[in-house]
């Protein structure tokens, strides 16, 4: 009976021998490791010895319990292959965890627990968890999360990340199974909203309750400059947040402005809504709500804004905004806005009505979208009065400009051989003064690159003969020259004026002597035109008749052009040792040669009365597209000499050896014709120009003069007599100019900014602050902190933050000075000064002006001045034009987030302009 029993029992023991085993790998593991920690740990001086455990008696004795046996019988084994003797672990991990922390790790087999300690870090399946204190309880699949505490306070707070979702709390209880979570004091971003919960639990991946929840876009969740408290609310990632009853704090305290419900989308994507409108009042318009409309959130490629003014007399304003761009091929923007702008009431004398309306285009491609053919619009057309007139986007940068330019023009190139390409484009220019525009619609533009006539392809183009070369274009145009008044009416289609022009050139240049360059070239011109006009004397009405003709007619043109040209240098060395050490003078001069025969063919002669005794001449081509040919045959001399002057300065410090070079004089240019075919007044004026830069590149100065050798009569006339015969002396000054460019600023660089991409500059105004910074009504959010993202960054490292002299600021001056002497007059027709200025008085307060004195009238020109205040997650500005035509002032608080844009308080005083028709 003893023989049988211990034949079981050692088949008991065989059949659980291996789960044995494994107890026992991982009970070493475990304590090799524990073991190995706390080495790692004493020698940091980090854990605290162990109490002592009481040393094993004689009395205990490592026990083992096995199975009971009741009964004996005589059973199969099973096969091993089919049935695996190890069964699966419930409570094992799924996925690989990979920790680690400064302090110690400790894993516990028997609690199933995982402890890292300071700056512990874990990662499980798609969890990224950060915090002081984690402690993962992988048999209930728990993960715990905690701040670390120090003798200077808390740190290290939980820091977890699961996909996309990212939320930083005080403390964390997180399930992996069921994805639930308990948060305390969560810390979470929403789009642009940063929310702070007191309690947070976690349904799911796309649901969270959160208790006593703030809601803010300030940078300092936990200090915010305002906040929205939100008693309730649940928050679903990336889409929405909705809430319960929810009241204003500001610095902490609470404001009686609350709503009972709420709801916040937080998509990271463009939704579409409603814009509120601001409102105000006008002395001539009464009451007004600006900006109102709504939204249109056309996916990530396109979206579209329509929004509108209203005033209690009777104006309003429509204005449709579209952006649009596709990635690598192109980006643009579309304005398209229209006013119905009335001033004071039916029946009074001041009442006046004025319709007028702007068209902005912009588009432009991207170079990688196609290397061979482009694609590009920069239009800004419309009511010649219109920013002057408008109330709505008081916009001086534009308002000064008399002039409005628009482009759209599509180009290809063909890679052939010759080269060829072509351009189709139309342009538009308006003279906001006068109201005139002229217009190209279309405009073709076809050219071969150049063929060189005696040289292969791959030779050499040397010398005289191999250097011939000819080239062809063609340009065709359809012109239109028209007012405001009739623009895109009838009466402008109809005077139209079209033509084609044909130019085939033919050149060559060579070396003369080794140190002159020649060049030669001839011009054949075929011009074909379809308008033109006749002549006539009307006997019944005793004048003069011009007649339009339509109609097919062209005539053909010739020149023929040379020059000749060197370079002269002379240099003065004062010594390496000198710290100007030389002076280095260019000269080029050159002497031009053109012809160009009398085309006499083309005039006709006319009868001027009923005598018959008196006639003209005249060309049928006269005001056509391309004028008419020249009657008289033209031979002209012409003369210049280009000087450049520079300096070779020894640098300031001594470990740089190669001097530096400066300019002296960026030009100083003299030019003059004579004309040999002219039986007087032969020579030209004599026209000088000269510019340089001073203060390290900071100032342009440019000077020009022009200079006449004859002299005039009492009427004014320029007579056959040198003005030195005439009593006076060589050259007679008729007109000289001065203009001065002064860019300054307390850091190194020059100052001011310039947005070439700014709603100013596609109005038409300068992308500088001397005509006034531009202020657009619809879009406030714009600040003179743009350029600034961080304040801080622009202290110099040792600055103490409390108290620093430094003062950032920028100055920019535009001087102009012109003198008239055509008749004697001895005049200053022109002397004015712009300036314009930031200053920044403290990190967050700026002060901006633009302001000018014009000499000759006598009186200011435009002053605007700006004072802006940022308050982190507000902003405040206040803007002050105190005299003129555009007098203005307006005030502005809000909240800086585009989300919570309409948290604002708006008002201003818009200019009493009056309109004209």
């Amino acid at each position: 009976m003893s023989h049988t029993v211990t034949k079981l029992v050692l088949k008991a023991l065989r059949t659980n021998l291996f789960h044995i085993v494994l107890s026992v790998i991982f009970l070493m593991i475990g304590l090799t490791d524990c073991h190995s920690q706390e080495l790692r740990e004493k020698r940091r001086g980090i854990l605290k010895p162990k109490t002592e455990q009481p040393k094993p008696t004689a009395t205990d004795t490592a026990t083992v319990d096995l199975p009971q046996v009741t009964e004996v019988k005589a059973v199969k084994p099973p096969d091993s292959i089919k049935t695996d003797s190890v069964k699966k672990n419930k409570n094992a991990l799924d996925a690989i965890v990979k920790r680690s922390a400064d302090d110690y790790e400790k894993l516990d087999q028997r609690k199933k627990e995982l402890t890292l300690y300071n700056n512990a870090q874990l990662n499980y399946k798609d969890i990224e968890l950060k915090a002081g204190v984690i402690i993962m309880k992988y048999d209930k699949d728990e993960i715990f999360a905690g701040r670390f505490k120090d003798s200077t306070g808390y740190s290290q707070y939980p820091y977890f990340k699961q996909g996309t979702n990212i939320v930083e709390a005080d403390s964390i209880h997180f399930n992996t199974k069921t994805k639930k979570a308990r948060v305390w004091n969560s810390r979470s971003d929403q789009g642009e909203f940063r929310i702070k919960g007191e309690v947070t639990k976690k349904e799911n991946d796309s649901v969270y309750f959160i208790k006593n929840a703030r809601f803010t876009t300030s940078k300092n969740i936990d200090d915010p400059e305002y906040y929205f408290l939100a008693y309730r609310a649940k928050l679903v990632p990336g889409q929405k947040v909705v809430v319960g009853p929810t009241n204003m704090w500001i610095a902490n305290v609470p404001t009686p402005l609350g709503i009972p419900f709420a709801f916040f989308p937080t998509t990271s994507e463009a939704e579409s809504g409603f814009i509120m409108p601001s409102y105000g009042d006008s002395n001539n318009r009464g009451y007004f709500l600006q900006n109102g409309g709504y939204y249109f959130a056309m996916g990530e490629r396109l979206d579209l804004a329509l929004t509108g003014d209203y005033y209690t007399n009777g104006s309003y304003g429509l204005r449709a905004t579209s952006s649009y761009a596709s990635r690598y091929k192109f980006a643009g923007n579309v304005n398209i806005r229209y006013e119905n702008q009335v001033t004071s009431e039916r029946g009074f004398t001041d009442y006046a009505r004025a319709k007028n309306y702007n068209i902005q285009w912009s588009h432009s491609q991207d170079s990688k979208a196609n290397p061979t053919s482009r694609f590009s619009a920069s239009v800004n057309l419309g009511s010649t009065q219109y920013f002057r007139q408008s109330l709505n986007t008081v916009n001086v940068g534009a308002a000064l400009n008399n002039q409005l330019q628009s482009t759209v023009s599509y180009s290809k190139t063909f890679q052939t051989v010759p080269q060829a390409n072509f351009t189709v484009s139309a342009t538009h220019q308006q003279n906001s003064n006068t109201g005139a525009i002229n217009m190209t619609l279309p405009t073709f533009q076809g050219n071969i690159d150049r063929i060189f006539l005696f040289a292969k392809e791959d030779e050499a183009k040397k010398g005289l003969i191999k250097n011939v070369n000819l080239q062809y274009s063609i340009r065709g145009e359809n012109r239109f020259a028209t007012n405001d008044s009739v623009f895109f009416k009838p009466e402008m289609w109809r005077d139209a004026r079209s033509g084609v022009q044909h130019s085939i050139p033919l050149s060559t240049n060579f070396k003369m002597f080794k140190f002159f360059s020649v060049s030669a070239s001839t011009a054949y011109q075929e011009n074909w035109v379809f308008n033109t006009i006749s002549k006539d004397y009307n006997e019944t009405t005793n004048r003069v008749e011009t007649k339009d003709l339509n109609g097919f007619d062209s005539f053909r043109t010739y020149n023929f052009s040379s020059s000749v040209g060197t370079t002269v240098y002379g240099t003065f060395n004062f010594g390496d040792d000198k710290k100007l050490q030389a002076i280095r003078h260019t000269i080029r001069p050159s002497i031009s040669y053109g012809y160009t025969p009398s085309f006499d063919k083309y005039y006709d002669t006319y009868q001027l009365d009923a005598s018959g005794t008196k006639f003209d001449d005249y060309s049928r081509f006269e005001g056509g597209l391309y004028g008419a040919p020249g009657q008289s045959y033209s031979n002209n001399v012409g003369i210049s000499v280009n000087n450049t002057i520079e300096a070779k300065v020894k640098d300031k410090d001594e470990k740089v050896t190669e001097p530096k070079k400066v300019m002296l004089i960026n030009n100083l240019n003299f030019t003059t014709s004579y004309n040999l075919a002219a039986d007087s007044l032969a020579w030209s004026p004599v026209r000088v120009t000269a510019g340089t830069v001073l203060f390290k590149n900071k100032m342009n100065v440019n000077v020009g003069t022009t200079l006449d050798p004859y002299a005039i009569d009492n009427s004014g006339r320029r007579i056959d007599t040198y003005n030195i015969d005439n009593g006076g002396s060589l050259f007679r000054l008729t007109s000289a100019n001065v203009t001065l460019n002064y860019s300054i600023a307390s850091s190194d660089g020059e100052g001011g900014r310039k947005d070439e991409d700014s709603q100013t500059a596609r109005n038409g105004g300068r992308t500088d602050d001397l005509f006034g910074a531009s202020t657009d009504m619809t879009d406030q959010n714009k600040s003179m902190f743009d350029d600034d993202a961080d304040t801080d960054k622009k202290k110099k490292p040792g600055k103490s933050k409390f108290y620093s002299a430094e003062l950032p600021w920028d100055l920019r001056m535009a001087y102009s000075l012109t003198y008239g002497n055509n008749n004697r007059e001895k005049k200053i027709t022109g002397n004015s000064i712009m300036l314009s200025g930031n200053l920044d008085l403290t990190p967050r307060w700026k002060m901006g002006f633009s302001s000018g004195y014009d000499f000759v009238q006598k009186g200011v020109t435009f002053t605007q001045l700006r004072f802006e205040r940022d308050l982190l997650s507000w902003r405040m500005n206040f803007n002050w034009v105190p005299f003129g035509d555009n007098t203005f002032w307006g005030f502005f608080i809000g909240i800086k987030s585009s989300v919570l844009s309409d948290i604002k308080w708006d008002k201003r005083q818009v200019p009493d302009r009056r309109l004209t028709n």
